[in-house]
């Protein structure tokens, strides 16, 4: 008997739909979580909860999810912050801060969108010729973890 639509769909051996992207992977800390310390990977990261210490994501997109605190300093390549965050935040490509969004401390940034409604108290450094990521990224989390244990 031959197989319908729908039966593929129902077969878990089947193989899923691509659509010719490749799509990376995500990390994911929901809201239930209270980490201390320092988070450090390579890969993409979505935070949905209370984090203090230092979040470093490399050459990775950050997503701040808009029920997330952070009382910690950011370094990733992209970043989307939409919750709470105190620390200073260093990405190197671009940096999308959504109306939900609060913010206290210094940004360093190649490209920035901010949107009317979000708030932001501190210093900003818009440096275009900040994109490149590597040593330059080392550096940044160096001195991101030296001013944590100062």
């Amino acid at each position: 008997m031959p197989q319908t639509n729908n039966d593929k769909q129902r077969d878990p051996s089947a193989v899923p739909n691509t659509s010719g992207s490749i799509e990376r992977a995500t990390s994911y800390l929901g809201p239930g979580l209270r980490i201390s310390g320092e988070i450090v990977g390579n890969e993409d990261l979505k935070l949905d909860s209370e984090v203090e210490g230092l979040v470093s994501i490399g050459g990775f997109r950050l997503t701040v999810g808009p029920s997330a605190r952070l009382n910690a300093d950011i370094v990733a390549r992209e970043a989307v912050i939409s919750g709470h965050v105190n620390g200073d935040i260093s990405v190197h490509d671009r940096l999308e801060i959504i109306k939900s969004a609060s913010i206290v401390g210094d940004i360093n940034t190649g490209k920035i969108v901010f949107e009317e409604g979000a708030y932001f108290k501190g210093s900003l450094e818009i440096d275009s010729h900040n994109t490149r990521v590597g040593a330059d990224l080392d550096t940044l989390l160096k001195s991101a973890r030296k001013k944590q244990y100062e």
